[in-house]
């Protein structure tokens, strides 16, 4: 149990390693480039959420990365429901889903970034 534990830990910290895996095996076994890349993003997503809200905790000394990623995504759902209903008069859910899903990966993963850099030259100062 505890092998299982400490790999997730590695793969939510590392989040880009499980795109690479789930995108090869998607590509391995179903030869179609389109559904390889989103199926990875879709399973990048949580392990970018996890990664996100450990570095915003960890950057700002808070215990409230999760939850702000959480109401993002829930005013993200309200917004993009709305605008369905006054567009086409009723809620598409999978794809109003997979849309905040989608935005999520390229909004988790720019933040991923932009953490990592941040907490790696604030370490890097408080060494000199």
């Amino acid at each position: 149990m505890d092998t299982i534990e400490s790999f997730l830990s590695v793969l939510s910290m590392l989040p880009f390693f499980p795109f690479l895996i789930v995108y090869f095996l998607v590509l391995y076994y179903k030869k179609q480039k389109k559904v390889a890349l989103l199926t990875a993003m879709d399973v990048t997503t949580i392990f970018l959420i996890a990664a996100v809200a450990a570095l915003f905790n960890n950057t700002f000394d808070s215990g409230f990365g999760f939850y702000l990623i959480l109401i993002l995504l829930l005013i993200a759902l309200g917004l993009i429901g709305s605008a369905q209903t006054r567009l086409k008069g009723k809620i598409d859910y999978k794809r109003m889903f997979r849309v905040v899903w989608r935005m999520a990966f390229v909004l988790m993963g720019f933040s991923y970034l932009v953490l990592m850099a941040f907490g790696l030259f604030s370490y890097i100062i408080a060494l000199m």
